[in-house]
C-alpha cells in the first residue's frame, strides 16, 4: 500500500469552514506540520479539498 507524507505550507485563515475541519480531520495543525497517511479513497477526497494549501510527497 503507498503511503503519502503531507504538509502544511499555507495558513487556513480566510479559508471554508469545511477546509479548516478537513485540515483538522488530517491533523494538521500548524504550517510545517507533518504527517504520512496511507492512500485511501477518503484520504484522497480530503487532498483534492485542501490540496491548494499543503504539499504531498510519495513515501518510499
Amino acid at each position: 500500500m503507498n503511503k503519502y507524507q503531507v504538509t502544511l505550507v499555507r495558513s487556513s485563515i480566510s479559508c471554508s469552514e469545511t477546509q479548516v475541519r478537513t485540515l483538522q480531520a488530517l491533523g494538521l495543525k500548524k504550517i510545517n506540520n507533518t504527517k504520512i497517511f496511507n492512500d485511501s479513497e477518503a484520504f484522497r477526497g480530503q487532498v483534492r479539498k485542501v490540496q491548494h494549501l499543503i504539499t504531498i510527497k510519495k513515501e518510499k
